[in-house]
């Protein structure tokens, strides 16, 4: 899938914030090949879709379609990251969503960092499937 990780640091002692600045990067990653595979996009129309799905609130909106199919330790990995306490806040997004998706994030990062790669694609298809970021939300 891409590179795979190894770390001598005891995965369960990482903060869930430095798991969810891993996350983010996965998420970035699997939306950003998705849709270079099935668009013909512009990068500048590439990047802005691609927000809708990275954004706090995007992620937050993701989180609902593949929380339902989470094992209990992967609950238990978003529970500590939508718990993390950070420093700001975004500007387009509510605190409650903004701790979904560091919750979220974590939840990739802590899945990638252990080598489950297969289950991260399981949930991207999952959250591809039934999240559609163009969808009208009564914005």
């Amino acid at each position: 899938m891409y590179l795979e990780s190894e770390t001598p640091v005891d995965i369960h002692e990482q903060s869930p914030l430095n798991l969810a600045f891993v996350g983010d990067g996965v998420l970035e990653l699997l939306v950003r090949r998705r849709l270079v595979e099935r668009t013909r996009l512009t990068p500048g129309k590439l990047h802005a879709l691609c927000v809708k799905y990275v954004s706090a609130k995007g992620q937050s909106k993701a989180l609902e379609v593949i929380e339902p199919l989470l094992t209990e330790a992967e609950q238990a990995v978003l529970r500590r990251g939508r718990n993390a306490s950070k420093a700001t806040v975004a500007k387009h997004a509510t605190p409650q969503e903004y701790r979904a998706s560091t919750g979220f994030e974590a939840l990739l990062g802590w899945l990638y960092l252990t080598g489950q790669t297969g289950r991260i694609e399981e949930l991207f298809e999952a959250l591809w499937a039934g999240f559609d970021p163009l969808e009208k939300t009564g914005e």
